[in-house]
C-alpha cells in the first residue's frame, strides 16, 4: 500500500495492478507500532512517535514546530498535503501498547487513553488525507478507541475484503506449482494427496461467514522452504496469556471445537472484563465457521493451528512444559498401535501426576479438560452430546489396524467400560474389518487411573 500510494509504478510491473490505476504520488505516514518503543513511559512513548514524525518531515523536505506528537502530526499532515498532495497515513499494530500489557490492566488502560487521544487526530486532518489504513490485533469499541472517527469503516468481516490477506485454493496451485511439485517429489506422493494434506494443515480461515476460508501466508512460505509438514504456528508467539485466562474463567475447552455466539462478540473487548473466546478470535485461534440467524459457530482454523494450540493448553493444564507434552502423547499412539495398555497407563498417569491435589479434590472439571485435550491430541473423533456443567465426552480413535471408541469415568473404569456397551457407541464400527477396542478410562478420584480394555469380537 506504502509504494502504490507513493506512485512507485515501476515495482508493479508484470502485476494486476500495473495499468489499472493512475499512480498518482502522495506522500505517506507510515506508524508502525510494532518498532515504536513504548515500554519505558509514557513521555519516551510520545518521543519515540515524535521521531518516526519528524523522519518523515525530514523526508519530504518539511520544517515541523510542534513538539507536542499529537500537533505535530496535524501539522505535518497539513504541510505535506499543501506542498505535494492529499496525505496517506498507514498505521501498523495500533493497538500493541495495549495488548503488550494486557496482564497489567493499569498500563495498558494508560496507553490506551494516550493513543485514543493521538488516534483523534485523524478525524481533524480529514481534508489533508487521501486514504487512511489500520491494522491491529485485537478490536476495541469505537467508544474507547476511536471515539470520535465515525468516518472509519471495520473491513475485518467484510465479504468484500475476505480474501485479500490469505492464499486461495486458486492462487495456491496457479502460483506454486513448482513448489507443489517439489513437495510431492520429496514426500513420494501424489500431488492431489499434497494439496489434502496442505488444506487440512494450513486453510481454514474465514472472514466472510464461512462462504470462503483462506491460507495462512506465513504458513505456506515456510512449509515451502523446508518443503516438510510440521507446525510453525509455535513460532510465531506462545499464548501464555490466553492460557491464563481460559484457565481462570473456567472455559470449558471441549466447546472450542465448535463455540457458539451471538455477534456483539466480534466487538467484545472490555480491558476490565476480557472475554477468551473474543480475544483466541482476534489473535487466529478461533475463526468463523458458519452463521446462522446471527449466531456465530467458532473453531480452530486447522491441524496446525489446533494442535499448536492444544499443547499449549495441555501442558498448562498438566503442569508440564510445551516440549515435554509432544513426546508423551505421541508414544501413547504407538502403544495402542501395540496394543500396550500397560504402557499407555503408565503415560497416562505421569501426564495426570503433576495435578495438584488442591485441584484433586475440587474441580472434576480440570481433569474432564485434561483428558478432553489428550484426546485432541491422540487424533480422536470428539463427540459432545448432552453437555451438562460436569462435561460429557466421548472419543473414537481410528489407527491403521485398530479402532478404539474411548469413555472417561472421573470415578470408575468399570462405569466408564459399561457406558460404551450401554450406549453401544461402537455400533457404526462393527462392519470396519479392524480391530474394535472399547477402552474404559477411570479413577481420576484415587490419583491412580486405570485402563480396561476390551476387544468386541465381531
Amino acid at each position: 500500500l506504502k509504494e502504490i500510494l507513493a506512485g512507485n509504478r515501476e515495482l508493479f510491473e508484470g502485476l494486476w495492478i500495473y495499468d489499472k490505476i493512475s499512480w498518482e504520488r502522495h506522500p505517506v505516514i507510515h506508524l508502525d507500532f510494532s518498532s515504536i518503543t513504548h515500554s519505558k513511559g509514557l513521555q519516551n512513548f510520545e518521543k519515540n512517535i515524535n521521531y518516526v514524525l519528524d523522519t518523515t518531515a525530514a523526508q519530504y523536505e518539511v520544517n515541523l514546530v510542534n513538539n507536542d506528537s499529537k500537533e505535530k502530526l496535524k501539522e505535518l499532515a497539513a504541510k505535506l498535503a499543501e506542498k505535494y498532495a492529499k496525505v496517506a497515513i498507514l498505521i501498523d499494530e495500533y493497538d500493541k501498547p495495549i495488548v503488550d500489557y494486557i496482564e497489567n490492566i493499569p498500563k495498558a488502560q494508560e496507553n490506551k487513553e494516550f493513543i485514543a487521544e493521538f488516534y483523534e487526530v485523524l478525524k481533524y486532518i480529514d481534508a489533508y488525507t487521501k486514504f487512511v489504513f489500520i491494522t491491529g490485533v485485537s478490536k476495541f469499541s469505537k467508544v474507547s478507541i476511536f471515539s470520535r472517527l465515525n468516518n472509519l469503516a471495520d473491513i475485518t468481516t467484510n465479504a468484500k475484503f475476505s480474501q485479500i490477506v490469505g492464499y486461495t485454493q486458486e492462487e495456491l496451485e496457479s502460483y506454486f506449482p513448482e513448489h507443489l511439485m517439489n513437495l510431492a517429489t520429496e514426500t513420494g506422493r501424489q500431488t492431489t494427496d499434497v494439496l489434502k494434506q496442505i488444506k487440512e494443515w494450513y486453510n481454514g480461515y474465514s472472514w466472510n461467514e464461512g462462504k470462503d476460508t483462506v491460507y495462512n501466508p506465513f504458513g505456506i512460505l515456510n512449509l515451502f522452504y523446508a518443503n516438510r509438514f510440521q507446525n510453525y504456528w509455535f513460532g510465531t508467539a506462545t499464548p501464555t496469556f490466553l492460557i491464563k485466562l481460559i484457565k481462570e474463567k473456567k472455559v470449558a475447552v471441549e466447546k472450542l471445537e465448535e463455540y457458539k455466539a451471538g455477534e456483539e462478540i466480534l466487538d467484545s473487548y472490555d480491558l476490565n472484563n476480557l472475554d477468551p473466546i473474543a480475544l483466541l478470535f482476534q489473535t487466529g485461534y478461533l475463526t468463523i465457521k458458519k452463521v446462522r440467524n446471527r449466531l456465530y459457530t467458532f473453531a480452530y482454523p486447522n491441524f496446525e493451528v489446533k494442535e499448536a494450540f492444544l499443547v499449549h493448553l495441555t501442558a498448562a493444564y498438566a503442569q508440564l512444559f510445551p516440549s515435554q507434552i509432544k513426546p508423551i502423547y505421541l508414544d501413547m499412539l504407538d502403544y495402542l498401535a501395540e496394543e500396550d495398555i500397560g504402557r499407555f497407563t503408565k503415560n497416562l498417569n505421569a501426564l495426570f501426576a503433576g495435578i495438584p491435589g488442591v485441584l484433586h479434590l475440587k474441580y472434576e472439571a480440570y481433569y474432564q479438560s485434561l483428558f478432553y485435550l489428550l484426546l485432541a491430541l491422540l487424533g480422536a473423533e470428539i463427540t459432545l452430546e448432552e453437555y451438562t456443567d460436569k462435561g460429557r465426552i466421548d472419543g473414537v480413535l481410528e489407527l491403521e489396524d485398530q479402532v478404539y471408541i474411548i469413555e472417561f469415568k472421573i470415578d470408575q473404569a468399570k462405569a466408564a467400560l459399561s457406558q460404551i456397551k450401554e450406549k453401544r457407541y461402537y455400533e457404526k464400527y462393527l462392519a470396519d474389518p479392524r480391530k474394535l477396542f472399547l477402552l474404559g478410562i477411570g479413577g481420576f478420584q484415587d490419583k491412580q487411573i486405570e485402563v480396561l480394555k476390551e476387544e468386541l469380537v465381531k
